[in-house]
């Protein structure tokens, strides 16, 4: 979908008030962007709630990182955003936040399952956790670029989460899939755990992506299609320390029910 600068703003604004609305940031937090055109990328600005945007709040930068338009100052995250549009020529725009549900996987480091929810596998696909790196440093975009030719959704250790698309709906859409895919997850721990399809289901599906046109590096001949869980991420101990289940369990029930979710 090709956008005019008018519209593109107006759905950067329209995206911030979801976000807000559905507690994905907090404060100022968050930041979004589109690439207009080859030297021409749309972002928000740095210090603003992404509730409360107007469409004069939207930053014009050009592939450098020079702002060439605009009359706030631009995200501190800019350089994430463009090391993606370098990588990704097919990709437009870049939504960043910090779902809570997504953003607590993300903090723990613990790998997300494979082979459990079909949407995800088809619309997204797995989903790496990236090394931590101090928000709005080029560090950021060093660590997240080796996972850029294969993935659209990302977490960051320590951070939150990270989707891209080929427009800000379907980065923004990817965004909510990776957010009630942690949940899901997560209420999983009160049923006992999460069952997995089959390696043979999976592979019908991954047929559906090819269809749909939707790359997966699980499409190329002789890769792995495998649903064991992927590798720990870096830093994570290799024997995790015991728990109490039975008072982690209580514990996720009273959070969920002080936020209506159950």
């Amino acid at each position: 979908m090709s956008l005019t600068e008018w519209q593109a703003k107006e759905i950067l604004c329209e995206i911030g008030r979801r976000v807000w609305v559905r507690n994905y940031v907090a404060a100022n937090e968050g930041n979004f962007s589109y690439r207009l055109a080859d030297d021409v990328v749309l972002c928000t600005p740095t210090l603003q709630s992404k509730g409360f945007l107007k469409t004069e709040d939207i930053v014009t930068v050009d592939m450098t990182g020079r702002k060439v338009g605009g009359i706030k100052e631009v995200t501190s995250e800019i350089r994430i955003h463009l090391e993606i549009y370098k990588q990704r020529n097919d990709m437009r725009a870049v939504i960043h936040a910090h779902p809570p549900f997504a953003t607590a996987f993300a903090v723990v480091k613990h790998p997300l399952p494979r082979c459990v929810l079909p949407e995800v596998e088809i619309f997204l696909g797995e989903i790496p956790i990236v090394d931590y790196a101090t928000p709005g440093t080029q560090e950021v975009a060093d660590v997240v670029r080796p996972f850029l030719s294969d993935f659209t959704a990302f977490l960051l250790a320590n951070h939150g989460a990270l989707t891209i698309g080929k427009d800000p709906e379907d980065a923004y859409f990817k965004m909510e899939i990776v957010e009630e895919y942690c949940r899901i997850l997560l209420y999983t721990r009160l049923l006992d755990g999460y069952t997995q399809i089959s390696e043979e289901n999976l592979s019908e599906l991954l047929e559906i992506k090819k269809q749909l046109g939707i790359p997966d590096r699980r499409l190329r001949p002789g890769a792995d299609r495998s649903c064991a869980t992927p590798a720990p991420a870096p830093g994570t101990p290799d024997t995790p320390p015991a728990i109490d289940r039975p008072a982690i369990d209580a514990l996720v029930r009273q959070i969920l029910r002080e936020k209506g979710l159950v």
